[in-house]
């Protein structure tokens, strides 16, 4: 992480014409050769075109969306900004939205019941939006998770990240592993009834990546 020109909270760029770029984010950084990665809070209704878009495909099986309208999704997100243990952002690199990065309290998810919480544990997860035609993206993700870890050890300021992809989701699984994350053990996460989606029984993969092995400062 140590390509990180700067870090910034609740910083707007003066770029009305994009829009992803002039919104108020919650973290902002920049890699070098990479870009500027901004971390910005979901607008349930705003962004639901583009987050159904993703979560539609075929490749996002495992977030568990296929098959969902855009006013399912929105409606979902917006139930998610009630909750004060669990927040979706749409991630933006160079004003283009990139990701959707989801955070949430161990504790208050059912994976909590399947491990020891610790203190500043924070769990994640992540979707990717496709590439596009063409395009190179090698160790591009790697460069991404520098800035989205960044923002949860730092910004903050957790001293450990849980992930808990589906085992079935080998992709997924190898990397969180690449990217320095220590595979814990395989659990089962029970069934949830939420008021706008059910999630069915997963069989998941426990990870963890500490701020130790990021070099970050305590």
């Amino acid at each position: 992480m140590s390509d990180a020109h700067s870090v910034s909270t609740a910083h707007t760029v003066n770029a009305p014409h994009r829009p992803y770029a002039s919104r108020e984010a919650v973290h902002e950084e920049y890699l070098d050769g990479f870009g500027t990665v901004r971390v910005l809070p979901l607008d349930a209704r705003a962004d639901a075109g583009v987050v159904h878009r993703w979560v539609s495909e075929q490749r996002a099986a495992f977030w568990g969306m296929t098959g969902l309208t855009e006013e399912q999704v929105a409606e979902i997100y917006a139930h998610m900004a009630t909750l004060d243990t669990h927040h979706a952002f749409l991630v933006a690199k160079d004003g283009e939205p990139v990701a959707l990065l989801q955070t949430y309290e161990p504790s208050a998810d059912r994976v909590g019941e399947c491990y020891a919480v610790d203190p500043g544990d924070l769990g994640i997860h992540l979707l990717l939006a496709p590439a596009a035609p063409g395009a190179e993206r090698s160790g591009w993700t790697s460069r991404l998770m520098t800035a989205l870890l960044s923002y949860v050890l730092l910004g903050l300021g957790r001293t450990r990240v849980v992930v808990d992809p589906d085992v079935r989701n080998g992709k997924a699984v190898a990397r969180f592993l690449r990217e320095g994350f220590t595979a814990g053990p395989l659990v089962t996460l029970p069934e949830v009834d939420l008021p706008d989606v059910y999630l069915p029984e997963k069989k998941a993969q426990l990870a963890f990546f500490s701020r130790e092995a990021a070099l970050l400062p305590a």
